[in-house]
């Protein structure tokens, strides 16, 4: 990989996420950065050059087959990397070609939409536990709303459907967030990651124990028409897949809308009188605030040229999913702004695009549809603890929302 300049390094403790994304942005469509350890990366921060690199073949997630850095997972890189939990696993979302369409297909099996569907009464009941949770507080006590309503929703939710029993979920949900913090030491990322695959087993096992209702039963009991089911690695590395994009990805989005919508008194006040459609603030709030800001990492299969670089066969790309939801040319000169009449509001990434676009995307808007008209419901007078300023963003170019969300509920 060659450039011109020396590449900027991405701040991993994502501390400015937005303001990082424009002075990239300013630096070209697609522009050269570096990760931890050195590692150079071409981030693409352009709505339609990240459409067209999503749905492109000559890009690849597969980091076994189209990275040569990664050394088939026996380089020094692959064994000491931080970030190297993002790009090692093996399910639907970093497969290519034929193996993308056979896993896809499998999961589809066990996370149908009906299944989605189904869980509408779940989600309500959920919701009205946490509110009634939430009520009990005393007046006047500030109470983190990431912490106990935005976290605790979705965390329920995709663990009920994967059957996530409760001897293991605790610790299960210790070390997938310990993921998102992408300032750790290789060491820490070892030992996390290690902890993560023993919990993962385990939790196949106990399943094959004791077979559910469930995704992940689904998950095991899976065959495509062929007979060519999971393997063990494929099948551990799908659960995780889906507990992790399952609530990190929703939690994310009601922290973020709860904050916008706190923030700006004139939209809640439509929403909640029922002269703004809630589907439309929460479609401008994915779009402005995408869950996940950036994501390692994606390749490219053979020489893609571009107007003005071009990516070099075997070289990562990463997508700035966060970046492309407030790119000017496709939104307009206030596309940092929240508006939820804005035309655009729905063209945006934040679930992906083309054959990668997230299966779990239905639940995540049946969660946020159901749980935010219920909370704005039940405390009309809820307001921010702190200045909005104060608000402190998670600490992951990665993951993008609060460490807390101070509230009173009034």
């Amino acid at each position: 990989m060659t450039s011109r300049l020396t590449p900027p390094v991405i701040d991993v403790e994502g501390r400015d996420i937005h303001g990082e994304a424009e002075r990239l942005r300013a630096l070209g469509r697609a522009v050269e950065v570096e990760l931890p350890d050195g590692v150079l990366v071409w981030l693409v921060t352009d709505l339609e050059l990240v459409k067209q690199l999503l749905t492109d073949r000559r890009v690849s997630r597969d980091t076994y087959r189209h990275w040569p850095a990664w050394g088939n997972g026996e380089s020094e890189l692959a064994k000491t990397w931080p970030l190297a939990v993002w790009v090692a696993d093996r399910n639907m979302i970093t497969a290519y070609g034929q193996e993308h369409t056979r896993l896809r297909k499998l999961v589809a099996k066990a996370f149908t939409a009906r299944r989605t569907a189904a869980m509408r009464p779940r989600v309500e009941a959920i919701t009205t536990g946490l509110l009634d949770r939430l009520a009990a507080h005393p007046a006047g006590e500030v109470v983190d709303l990431r912490a106990e309503f935005a976290h605790p929703l979705p965390v329920e939710v995709i663990s009920e459907l994967l059957g996530i029993p409760g001897e293991i979920r605790d610790d299960l949900l210790h070390h997938v967030h310990a993921i998102m913090d992408t300032a750790v030491t290789a060491e820490q990322a070892q030992h996390n990651n290690n902890e993560l695959y023993r919990l993962l087993r385990e939790l196949v096992e106990i399943k094959r124990r004791r077979p559910g209702d469930d995704v992940t039963t689904g998950l095991i009991q899976a065959r495509a028409e062929d007979g060519d089911g999971l393997s063990e690695i494929e099948l551990v590395d799908t659960v995780l897949l889906m507990f992790t994009a399952g609530h990190e990805t929703t939690v994310n989005l009601l922290d973020q809308t709860i904050a916008l919508l706190l923030t700006h008194p004139e939209q809640r006040a439509r929403v909640t009188a029922g002269t703004l459609p809630w589907e439309d603030v929460i479609e401008e709030s994915l779009r402005l605030e995408a869950p996940f800001t950036n994501l390692p990492m994606r390749y490219a299969v053979e020489d893609i040229e571009l107007d003005d670089v071009t990516i070099r066969r075997g070289e990562p790309i990463m997508i700035a999913f966060a970046a492309a939801g407030r790119d000017r040319k496709v939104h307009g000169p206030d596309a940092h702004r929240f508006d939820p009449d804005r035309p655009t509001r729905r063209e945006h990434v934040a679930f992906g695009h083309g054959a990668h676009h997230c299966l779990g995307a239905p639940l995540a808007r049946l969660e946020a549809g159901i749980g935010l008209p219920a909370l704005f419901a039940r405390f009309p007078r809820v307001e921010l603890a702190v200045p909005a300023t104060e608000l402190k963003p998670l600490g992951s170019f990665i993951s993008n929302g609060h460490a807390s969300l101070p509230v009173r509920l009034g």
